[in-house]
């Protein structure tokens, strides 16, 4: 791997806020982000992203290839869980199996949106379609690691309607205004987009600076309810994502060859839900532990993603 790039990106100032917000928790400051100003801020963020993937496609000409990552991305998001259910289910109960391996078959639009960032410090573009691709993985997760616990858990309990958790997986907030502002950019001109780049593209990292802060404070909070859960859990979090990660990295040639694209596959693989699935897995498997997927995917696999994996899958991608 490349030293170079490790180094600059662990001293980004996005990921430097992030450090900042968990030793803000640790040193037990009072600093904190008002909850209606971090949800302002993921909501121009997932807006932000929509609307230039949006204009990005508006853009290209249609091929095989938005096919075929569409396929694979679905594919990533069914065939995670399904692996991953088995080796959790040998140590937990079934139910939090499921949410585990639905979180780690789902993807973080906020890590995305860190890949995104990422991928511009190194001067590397990504095709527009990739933003569709990020929010169509969100549902078949779910979906799957549904579906496991209700195979498994018996009939009697499996009461939940599975037509429900479907569509409340596509009205989510962050889904919806994703694929929303996807296609508004998608049908604006490019001279309309122009009134408001100063919004959705100068302002865009600063935002995320602020955001990741957040995400540093919240992340603070969860780490010692995590760590209680024993050394499986933990294990789990830190391997299976880079697996997923690398092996990606190197398997999405067969899909496409731009390594932007390749890298958002990688890093959508590696990721792991902690806002669309625990609230589909509130309502349909209530008796599944959020103190153990939660902390999972935001204390440990996000800060793994954006620090150490980033820099990984890239380098893999780039031949090192």
């Amino acid at each position: 791997m490349d030293l170079h790039l490790l180094i600059d990106n662990l001293t980004s100032p996005a990921l430097l806020f992030f450090m900042l917000g968990i030793l803000a928790v640790r040193v037990k400051s009072d600093l904190e982000i008002p909850a209606s100003t971090s949800k302002f801020i993921s909501l121009y963020l997932l807006l932000s992203i929509g609307f230039k993937g949006g204009q990005e496609l508006a853009h290209s000409h249609f091929s095989m290839e938005i096919v075929w990552s569409a396929l694979l991305g679905i594919a990533l998001s069914c065939g995670v869980p399904l692996y991953t259910f088995f080796l959790l289910k040998k140590r937990l109960s079934v139910e939090n199996a499921g949410a585990i391996a639905a979180a780690y078959g789902s993807v973080s639009a906020v890590t995305f949106v860190s890949a995104v960032s990422f991928l511009e410090m190194q001067g590397l573009t990504f095709s527009g379609h990739m933003v569709a691709v990020m929010a169509l993985m969100e549902a078949p997760a779910i979906i799957v690691g549904v579906s496991l616990v209700m195979l498994y858990r018996g009939k009697q309990e499996a009461s939940v309607n599975l037509g429900q958790v479907v569509a409340h997986s596509f009205t989510n907030g962050s889904v919806l205004l994703i694929l929303g502002s996807l296609v508004i950019g998608l049908l604006t001109s490019q001279e309309q987009a122009q009134g408001i780049k100063p919004f959705t593209t100068d302002l865009f990292k600063g935002f995320l600076a602020v955001f990741l802060l957040d995400m540093g404070l919240v992340s603070g909070r969860k780490l010692s309810a995590f760590f209680q859960n024993g050394w499986f859990t933990s294990l789990f979090a830190v391997v299976v994502p880079l697996v997923n990660g690398c092996a990606v990295a190197v398997l999405s040639s067969g899909v496409t060859q731009q390594v932007g694209n390749r890298f958002i596959f990688a890093v959508l693989a590696a990721s792991a839900s902690y806002i669309a699935v625990p609230a589909a897995m509130k309502m349909a498997v209530p008796k599944a532990n959020p103190g153990i997927f939660l902390p999972m995917a935001l204390a440990v696999t996000f800060p793994l993603n954006i620090t150490l994996g980033m820099p990984l899958y890239l380098a893999l991608i780039s031949g090192w």
